[in-house]
């Protein structure tokens, strides 16, 4: 699927003459002739959704109201499903491209699987998915019925784990050098940012009649074992924050009135400063290796089942797929994108930030085959959309497609960033928890 760095390449190519390490970069991202690709995973987090968090706490926070959104809360927005099916029309032009679908037609929607979590956006971002790629076709989106955890991608709270959540407050502790508090003083800076946006008021609002509102710093700073679906409670400005900037880029992203992204103070530079403090917050929470193994362990065994079952070609338990698979989708959380991410050491930035997971942003997965030999690899990528394609509802095609980048996978990635599958297959196996899969 490396033509979803086609862009890229040709971007590359032109200033070779300029930039010695494009030329490195052009080499690394090269398909050789003598490949072909046999299957593909996507693990996707769900489209543009509403705040999930209860706006009269927020509000506590904030000098003026946040805004109001046309659905109830967390629940995928009709331009979120608009997003994600140009997403599906793109992978659909894309995957013709390499040869692993037709360009048209329902003939592939036999051996497209989509598999999605039980909450409202994913199940829609799924059937918004499928409306893309295979556009009266009929293709079904695999879901429990929504309030059922769904081990998938819920493995705590569906209870196909042994969890210590003892060691995975130690492990937060130990980066986080045993003191809360430490990270207010370490992201100071972005967290002062984010409060003259939510404290202030607009140029044509006064504020002579408004209360002050409660300050990001006077919330207590504490670290404990969780419960539930998370393995430790930690409580931080810095985790308030992280969910406030995240509300934030939904507004931009919904392409909300400038007006009210952020009541009129937050434009594309700003958020992309403020959004350090989400990135920030999802690489203590999420991407810390030993809970990163333990809740995204049961995921990557049905994925590599679900790989291995096309690498053999006959019928895998726990695979997900049916053996003449191409293309499984797993539509979750940005959760689940940190925790497979902090499992197996991958990094990326992607439309300026790092490792950071918008929505509709995904994770993938290419199994590749050489021609003639019994010898197959693993290349992995992370694409998404820009903040300004969903603020836009920008068209997507090969011309104009959205972000990818090449992702290094340290265990096992060669110099042309593929993985050799034995060694993939040994890698992922290696990092999640073994006691963590069912």
């Amino acid at each position: 699927m490396k033509n979803r760095c086609l862009t890229v390449l040709l971007t590359i190519f032109l200033c070779l003459v300029s930039c010695a390490g494009c030329a490195l970069q052009a080499q690394i991202t090269a398909k050789t002739p003598d490949e072909e690709l046999k299957f593909v995973v996507i693990v996707s987090r769900h489209g543009v959704r509403s705040p999930t968090g209860k706006t009269d706490q927020l509000n506590q926070y904030s000098r003026q109201p946040w805004p109001e959104w046309s659905v109830p809360p967390g629940y995928l927005t009709a331009h979120g499903a608009q997003l994600m099916t140009l997403v599906g029309a793109y992978d659909r032009e894309l995957l013709a491209s390499e040869g692993l679908l037709a360009p048209g037609g329902c003939e592939d929607a036999r051996r497209i699987t989509i598999v999605a979590d039980s909450d409202q956006r994913t199940r829609e971002t799924g059937k918004a998915l499928a409306a893309g790629l295979a556009p009266g076709c009929a293709l079904a989106v695999k879901a429990l019925p929504e309030g059922r955890p769904d081990p998938l991608f819920h493995s705590l709270s569906a209870g196909v784990v042994q969890a210590d959540r003892l060691l995975a407050t130690a492990a937060i502790s130990g980066r986080i050098g045993g003191n809360p508090q430490g990270l207010v003083e370490a992201y100071r800076p972005q967290l002062n940012a984010l409060e003259e946006v939510i404290a202030g008021c607009s140029p044509a609002a006064s504020c002579t009649d408004r209360p002050a509102p409660l300050s990001l710093f006077d919330l207590p700073s504490s670290i404990a074992p969780g419960t539930g679906d998370h393995l430790v409670n930690l409580r931080t400005p810095l985790s308030l924050a992280s969910s406030m900037t995240e509300d934030l880029l939904l507004e931009y992203a919904e392409g909300m009135d400038a007006a009210k992204v952020g009541w009129g103070r937050v434009d594309l530079a700003k958020l992309r400063e403020l959004l350090e403090l989400h990135e920030a917050g999802e690489e203590i929470e999420r991407r810390t290796p030993t809970i990163a193994r333990i809740q995204s362990s049961h995921l990557l065994a049905h994925i590599l089942d679900s790989m291995r079952q096309k690498v053999e070609a006959k019928p895998v338990a726990g695979a997900l797929t049916n053996p003449s698979d191409r293309l499984l989708i797993l539509v979750g959380h940005d959760t689940n994108l940190s925790n497979i991410a902090g499992a197996l050491g991958l990094d990326w930035i992607e439309d300026g930030r790092r490792n950071d997971t918008p929505p509709g942003g995904a994770l993938v997965f290419e199994l590749w085959k050489k021609h003639d030999v019994d010898e197959y690899s693993v290349r992995v990528f992370y694409t998404a959309q820009t903040l300004d394609q969903m603020r836009n509802a920008t068209p997507l095609s090969l011309q104009t497609p959205p972000q990818c980048v090449p992702v290094f996978m340290p265990a096992c990635s060669r110099a042309d960033s593929s993985c050799p599958w034995k060694a993939f297959q040994q890698a992922a196996h290696l990092r999640p928890n073994p006691n963590s899969v069912q």
